[in-house]
């Protein structure tokens, strides 16, 4: 059992979280965010929860980012207010987890933290294995929740890969898609296809609980291991920050892997990721 920081005791921080709790795989969730008192209420409203849902893990409250230091992992989220961790703010505020001396991977949950991530490895020269944004995992479901609705079938049978650089540089990897282990290619005409594609940018950016799913996901993966593949921020080379299918596990990122694409598809990728 392990221990989660989430930095951030706004919606998006909240449900992330509740998310964990739930889940019941981690030991430990510590909410913190300099407006300690809000992130204690959030807590105890969470924990109250826990005999309806049935979880006992401990959430703590803090407003030290030093409470971060010895987690297995720390989640970056957003102020009370609602605002996700970004821009000059949230370069500092991971300067400062950094600074305290937390080596754990970083989770950065958001929807707009791409370039955040860009600069902690450009400007921080931060470990880049050790920092995934798990935002594009959160849009591949959506799209398979529409392909669900056009096959009508489960979206829980769907497995698809979002890559590239959301919204306009989104690429859905069609040629590995899948539903119930058959080609979604097979299933979904062309015209499907297409429109489903066409619907990518406006799914951008997901809402916190979307968010929060993806977010505990891929922060248990980095806790406990996993060999399922999720479509997460990345390094992909030069402080190039995209979307790509990753292996997570307690020391970062084991693996990035290079998706079925068409040609159309790979060329898509390769101009998101260079305009990016």
């Amino acid at each position: 059992m392990s221990v989660i920081a989430i930095i951030g005791a706004g919606a998006l921080g909240g449900a992330l979280a509740q998310k964990l709790a739930q889940r019941r795989r981690v030991r430990e969730i510590r909410l913190i965010d300099p407006e300690e008192p809000v992130a204690r209420g959030k807590a105890l409203d969470i924990l109250q929860s826990g005999p309806v849902d049935e979880f006992s893990a401990t959430l703590t409250a803090y407003g030290s980012i030093h409470a971060a230091v010895g987690a297995d992992a720390i989640a970056i989220a957003d102020s009370v207010s609602g605002v996700e961790h970004a821009g000059e703010a949230g370069l500092a505020l991971v300067r400062q987890v950094h600074a305290a001396g937390a080596s754990s991977p970083i989770v950065f949950a958001g929807g707009t933290q791409r370039e955040l991530m860009v600069r902690c490895v450009r400007e921080l020269h931060l470990p880049s294995e050790r920092l995934v944004g798990s935002a594009p995992a959160a849009l591949a479901s959506a799209v398979r929740a529409l392909c669900a609705v056009v096959i009508d079938t489960s979206a829980v049978e769907i497995s698809l890969q979002v890559v590239g650089v959301p919204p306009r540089g989104a690429v859905v990897a069609w040629e590995e898609a899948a539903a119930a282990g058959e080609p979604l290619t097979a299933l979904m005409g062309a015209h499907e296809i297409s429109a489903v594609s066409a619907r990518v940018p406006s799914l951008w950016p997901p809402g916190p609980y979307a968010l929060a799913s993806a977010g505990a996901r891929v922060a248990e993966a980095l806790c406990f291991s996993s060999r399922r593949r999720y479509s997460c921020f990345v390094d992909v080379g030069r402080g190039k920050i995209a979307a790509m299918p990753v292996e997570l596990g307690p020391s970062g990122i084991k693996r990035i892997f290079e998706p079925t694409l068409s040609p159309l598809e790979r060329t898509a990728l390769e101009n998101a990721i260079e305009a990016g």
